[in-house]
């Protein structure tokens, strides 16, 4: 079919079982293994949320239903969507020899991701490019950026606004938003990547539709190596916070999509305990995972792109 377009989204992936967490492991230390405290002290995170991410459900569960949705809001394309991850099966390149195998000559690169950086979702988009280069496959467009799609805004703002509304008048000017995302290394400033500015933004929208007068921003997650990581971090924000005097907070991971190890743990457990310690209220909005308004905006972002006029392979 001539107007058949394959849709490649892509995340990160996470482990099917507790068996399955020192592969996944080893695979994003690049093939190192992980030490016995290491594999040990992530096991423990993941029993701490139940026993495992609910994360590959949430994903299969989006990118269905996101098929579902650009076949049914367009008649002049045919949809078909694939999953690729970084670290778990089906890899990014398992999902473009597949394209290849389908017959797909077009397709379109979104990472589950809301906002762009040169350091982390550009790497996704090069092992799609790179190995549809290699194989013959598709020409490839790449959505970077997809955080000012109204939907997610709306999302996002409705789900703040039902908290917020829901404090006591009194406590609502000791109550700080903060929004968080994944930490990144610091040395991304140096090469202008736009992953900071475009949280910032991010958080800007959301807070102004919900009117929320008191917000921030913190970062979360930063990853175990000697080099500065963006800051200030999640924690230690929560501690700040309550020396200024605040009472409660309303942590918002705008950074991601769907329940997983960084918000059930990192936020709803790590986050949850300082506040707990300090006497300060936690509430967290619920994660779009997959709900219509989210999938609409991926729906909108995947549409655009498509009607760009510009050169495959971008």
């Amino acid at each position: 079919m001539e107007n058949k377009i394959g849709l490649l989204v892509m995340a990160y992936g996470t482990p099917g079982s507790l068996d399955e967490v020192e592969s996944y492991y080893t695979h994003i230390r690049g093939g190192r293994k992980p030490s016995p405290a290491m594999l040990s002290e992530l096991i423990h995170r993941y029993e701490k949320i139940g026993g495992i991410s609910p994360l590959a459900r949430i994903t299969r569960e989006q990118i269905d239903k996101l098929e579902t949705k650009l076949n049914q809001v367009n008649s002049s394309f045919s949809f078909k969507v694939y999953l690729g991850q970084k670290h778990v099966f089906p890899f990014i390149e398992d999902a473009v020899r597949q394209m290849k195998e389908d017959g797909i000559q077009k397709a379109i690169t979104l990472v589950l991701a809301p906002h762009y950086s040169s350091y982390s979702s550009e790497s996704y988009h090069e092992r799609a490019r790179e190995e549809s280069k290699k194989i013959n496959g598709p020409s490839i467009m790449s959505i970077r950026s997809w955080y000012k799609e109204p939907s997610f805004i709306t999302y996002w703002s409705q789900e703040l606004k039902n908290i917020y509304t829901g404090i006591p008048k009194e406590e609502q000017e000791k109550n700080m938003v903060i929004f968080t995302a994944h930490s990144l290394p610091q040395r991304i400033l140096e090469l202008a990547d736009p992953y900071p500015e475009e949280i910032m933004d991010n958080a800007k929208l959301i807070a102004e539709q919900a009117s929320i007068p008191y917000y921030d921003i913190a970062w979360q997650s930063a990853g175990r190596s000697p080099e500065p990581w963006l800051g200030p971090d999640i924690l230690e924000k929560i501690r700040l916070l309550y020396k200024e005097g605040y009472t409660s907070i309303i942590i918002c991971p705008i950074g991601f999509v769907a329940d997983h190890l960084e918000v059930l743990y990192d936020n709803d457990y790590e986050c949850c305990n300082v506040a707990k310690e300090l006497g300060i209220h936690y509430f967290r909005p619920a994660m779009p995972n997959a709900q219509d308004e989210f999938i609409d905006g991926l729906a909108s972002a995947v549409l655009k792109k498509l009607l760009e006029k510009g050169e495959p392979n971008e």
